[in-house]
């Protein structure tokens, strides 16, 4: 079987960032890699569950939400994916919309979006603290990126 593009890349290489991963068509996806890999430094599940629910939240609802197609986290722990329709938004418009979106994330005071039974099959683990905290970060690291830092 052939390798997936992401399991091409040099993981004892790569550090925290915000990358460009793959092109589908019109989907895009970038790779938000907050930890390094390999380190046995990862975000806890309630950290990636909690930034899961205010960062989906901010961009479904922001501006740009139909060219939103997916905003979730990685299965190694290490960071998370954002696909959008490159249709609708350039490289360097999908940059400035997460820079500002994990802005208004470490900014975040309203109630942890989805946090209910009713709403979600782990709500219990959803901490606006930990969002906050680890928006906070990710904003910092991207707040200089530019569409021509996001090759791997």
């Amino acid at each position: 079987m052939e390798k997936i593009a992401s399991f091409q890349v040099d993981h004892e290489k790569l550090e925290p960032g915000l990358y460009l991963s793959r092109r589908d068509g019109d989907v895009t996806t970038f790779d938000l890699r907050f930890k390094k890999p390999n380190t046995g430094d990862l975000l806890s599940n309630a950290e990636m569950h909690s930034v899961e629910h205010v960062m989906a939240t901010l961009l479904r609802n922001g501006p740009h939400r139909d060219a939103v197609v997916y905003f979730g986290p990685m299965g190694c722990q290490t960071g998370f994916y954002f696909l959008f329709d490159s249709g609708k938004l350039t490289d360097s418009q999908a940059v400035d919309l997460l820079r500002e979106a994990f802005a208004a994330g470490a900014a975040w005071e309203g109630p942890m979006p989805g946090k209910s039974a009713l709403e979600c099959g782990n709500y219990q683990n959803l901490d606006t603290d930990l969002a906050r905290t680890q928006c906070r970060y990710y904003a910092e690291l991207i707040r200089d990126w530019t569409a021509e830092k996001l090759a791997y």
